[in-house]
């Protein structure tokens, strides 16, 4: 599914976006872990980790039908356990939390949330953008390879598969 304008579909969050995430994120949470993904355990992400992204200018929702479905983190690059590969890109924004409802899974969203965060690379001047995902997220390394992302390598300190997509 292309849509022509993700402005459209896509939108900085707002402080009154934030239980529903917290919300969204205990059901994607549950979904992987029903399907033996423990990629997220605890209470991870929670409503302080989407707080912090929406202070730092970096929360994003994804909207169908008036119903917020989506959300993800962009952010400029300041991981710790991302200097533990090497990385072609000189400035990055980095993909963080993205997550979208099981109910609309399989229908270009996630991929959506992705071109949209490549776009904001290109416009904002940066050459390269990043992205982890767990070693067991099949399912995510095969999106990830589909919009041309390179594997950098494994992050040992956070156990997560890192990948780099170039402007």
């Amino acid at each position: 599914m292309q849509r022509t304008d993700l402005n459209e579909l896509i939108r900085a969050a707002i402080i009154n976006d934030l239980e529903v995430i917290a919300s969204l994120a205990k059901i994607v949470r549950s979904d992987m872990v029903s399907k033996g993904l423990n990629q997220w355990v605890g209470d991870y992400p929670n409503i302080d980790n989407f707080r912090s992204d929406l202070d730092k200018g970096g929360l994003f929702v994804l909207v169908e039908a008036d119903k917020i479905v989506g959300s993800c983190s962009i952010l400029k690059e300041n991981d710790i356990a991302y200097k533990e590969v090497v990385w072609n890109g000189k400035s990055a924004l980095v993909i963080h939390r993205i997550l979208i409802d099981p109910a609309y899974q399989g229908k270009g969203f996630g991929k959506e949330m992705v071109n949209f965060a490549y776009k904001k690379v290109l416009n904002e001047g940066y050459d390269s953008l990043k992205i982890d995902t767990h070693p067991d997220n099949i399912k995510m390394q095969k999106m990830l390879k589909g919009l041309s992302f390179e594997f950098r390598g494994y992050l040992a300190s956070i156990n997560r598969l890192a990948y780099e997509k170039l402007v």
